[in-house]
């Protein structure tokens, strides 16, 4: 038998240009997510928080969710491939909402590995770039 350890997050060493991370599992945004944090953040848009505002007065016709939670979710669900033994995540080149995401959408994510570069002031550190 044999046994495999998932490792959560990954050291300098690890990272090699070009890799891809599909992270898991994918999360399905709820009404209740959403409107959640719309109010956490006090985000107040009927577009997110209003069904008959989205049906009538949005080119959807329906709510949306707000980006600011998808980019969240995306960002916390590269942590335990990316991030999780960092000292900081300094920089996330890119993200891209391709299509609107609506209540029961499951969203998925993957982070590429762009650069990787060794800190010139602290030895035993690097910085890595990922889209």
């Amino acid at each position: 038998m044999t046994t495999y350890d998932r490792p959560f997050g990954r050291c300098f060493e690890d990272f090699e240009v070009g890799d891809v991370y599909r992270h898991w599992p994918g999360k399905t945004i709820t009404e209740y997510d959403d409107h959640l944090f719309c109010m956490l953040t006090m985000n107040h848009h009927p577009l997110h928080t209003n069904e008959w505002f989205a049906a009538h007065e949005t080119v959807h016709g329906r709510n949306v969710v707000v980006g600011n939670l998808v980019y969240s979710l995306v960002l916390g669900m590269s942590v335990p491939d990316v991030s999780g033994s960092a000292i900081a995540n300094l920089e996330v080149e890119s993200l891209v909402h391709k299509h609107p995401t609506f209540h029961g959408d499951t969203i998925y994510a993957e982070t590429k590995v762009l650069d990787k570069v060794p800190s010139s002031s602290k030895p035993d550190r690097g910085a890595s770039g990922a889209r």
